[in-house]
């Protein structure tokens, strides 16, 4: 009986140093602030949220990255001076016609506006048009090597998208779980019982041994003095 109260006393013990020894209380921890920290991006409504950003927004940028390759910013600055020099010409334009057709500058803007407006607003553009197309290759320039990293970068969350949409119900059921931090007590506690429970049968069985030998001891001695 003592070798089983022993055998189960030491499982006690066990059940109370195994967690430590393991290192549960600080795993069970950071167990639990990771789904603490992921609990609002895994609910269904934000899943849904970011694969539709992924699908509707960013994977459609795909297509614009051979837009924005160093190749069409070149021919795009090419343009960008045929525009310069449209302006660098229209200036000349004005007091040449004006010579040409024996009127004054102010006359054949208002000739050209009446018979050519199109060409007429575009003329007095040109400085703002060449600015604006200026500043937009700027931007185009400055983002071909962030472009050019879309596809990959596409490739790359793709999977981080489609296992959020594949987990949410895995997360929902393992975030129903009483919290991480008690796991430790559901060994420590019941060690702690199992642990008094076969101290108290030891001492009791000790005591009871204790009785019997004293009985025994006494027992010869009774017979001796009849």
């Amino acid at each position: 009986m003592r070798k089983v109260l022993w055998a189960i006393g030491l499982v006690g013990a066990l059940m109370i140093a195994a967690p430590f020894a393991l290192g549960f209380p600080s795993k069970a921890s950071d167990g639990q602030a990771m789904l603490d920290n992921f609990h609002p991006l895994m609910q269904q409504a934000n899943v849904d949220k970011t694969a539709a950003y992924y699908n509707d927004v960013f994977v459609p940028l795909g297509d614009v990255v051979p837009a924005m390759s160093a190749e069409n910013v070149a021919h795009f600055n090419a343009y960008l001076e045929g525009i310069k020099g449209m302006q660098t010409d229209s200036e000349k334009l004005i007091p040449g016609l004006a010579v040409a057709l024996d009127m004054t500058p102010a006359q054949v803007q208002e000739f050209l506006g009446t018979n050519y407006p199109a060409m007429s607003q575009m003329l007095a553009g040109l400085p703002q048009m060449s600015a604006d197309f200026g500043t937009l290759l700027g931007i185009m320039s400055d983002n071909v090597a962030i472009f050019e990293q879309v596809p990959a970068g596409l490739d790359h969350y793709r999977p981080l998208v489609t296992t959020m949409e594949q987990n949410v119900g895995y997360y929902n059921s393992a975030d129903s779980l009483p919290n991480f931090r008690l796991f430790t007590w559901f060994f420590v506690v019941p060690g702690v019982l199992i642990l008094l429970l076969s101290c108290w049968g030891l001492f009791f069985a000790g005591q009871h041994r204790f009785a019997g030998m004293h009985i025994h001891h006494r027992t010869p001695m009774a017979g001796a003095a009849h």
